[in-house]
């Protein structure tokens, strides 16, 4: 009998094996390598295909539970919050605390991220993004709780540091700075707030759409944005409102600009105008 070679492995058999369409499909279902199979293989291949179907289910069926899963924490986030605020408002800190340290562990966990490595970046997926100010307030709050009592000045520390890291994401800036300049001169541990306060000066609020459509948050034009609205803007009270509705919306935006930069060079036609009136108008104040 005349030995045929096997299109896949390129082995010199007997015979080849049909593979039909349907464990083709299969094979793709289970996120296999399905480009390419030729439609007759040799046994060993035609084994080897069969077994990747089977592994392939298996890793499927784990990503599947796993996505479930995360979903499912995803969702008592919510709760936990309430019961963090719940307990805020009756002055139970302990009980806030708690709830609060759960919240923050369920997102390291949706996240997949060490306890204590949480970032901004993790909420960059649009359907996020406004969860960047629950997470302020959080620790927030957690700072509050955790100047009760000396014995808690780590976690201050972290917490601040985390917060710092957070606010300047979130539309709540200028509003939980002020309370920090306020709390520090009542705090039990002054130097914490402090720095807090320093660190978060340094992190002003992001112009998100600036930021990405110049590529960078330290460009002159993201700069000069910025100034105009801690200057000007946020000292009115309408358009500290108008503002909140922009911090809401614009991440998402900026996301889809990321991953699809080829409108870039049009918003920035688009924004000129506005980065123009700012610089001239700082500039003639400055005069």
């Amino acid at each position: 009998m005349s030995q045929i070679t096997c299109p896949r492995c390129q082995k010199s058999v007997d015979e080849l094996t049909t593979i039909d369409q349907g464990i083709i499909d299969r094979i793709k279902e289970t996120g296999g390598p399905a480009a390419g199979i030729p439609k007759q293989v040799c046994i060993n291949c035609f084994t080897e295909l069969a077994g990747s179907i089977a592994r392939g289910s298996v890793l499927l069926a784990r990503e599947k539970a796993k996505e479930q899963r995360k979903a499912i924490l995803w969702k008592t986030r919510v709760n936990l919050i309430k019961n963090a605020r719940q307990c805020m408002n009756q002055k139970s800190y302990a009980q806030a605390a708690v709830q609060y340290e759960k919240y923050i562990r369920v997102l390291e966990m949706v996240f997949e991220v060490k306890p204590g490595e949480l970032k901004p970046e993790n909420f960059k997926d649009s359907a996020r993004t406004q969860e960047l100010t629950v997470v302020a307030s959080a620790f927030w709050d957690l700072i509050r709780i955790y100047d009760t009592s000396d014995q808690y000045n780590q976690r201050q520390t972290l917490a601040t540091m985390k917060l710092a890291q957070f606010l300047r994401f979130t539309p709540i800036y200028p509003d939980i700075l002020r309370k920090a300049e306020a709390f520090q001169k009542t705090a039990r541990n002054p130097p914490a707030i402090k720095q807090f306060i320093k660190m978060a000066s340094q992190n002003k609020g992001r112009c998100f759409i600036a930021s990405s459509v110049y590529d960078s948050p330290s460009s002159t034009e993201v700069f000069i944005l910025q100034n105009w609205r801690d200057q000007k803007l946020l000292t009115s009270s309408w358009i500290y409102y108008l503002n909140f509705i922009y911090y809401i919306f614009s991440p998402a935006i900026a996301y889809f600009l990321d991953r699809a930069p080829i409108f870039k060079p049009f918003v920035r036609k688009l924004i000129f105008p506005i980065v123009h009136f700012c610089d001239k108008n700082q500039k003639a104040i400055s005069r």
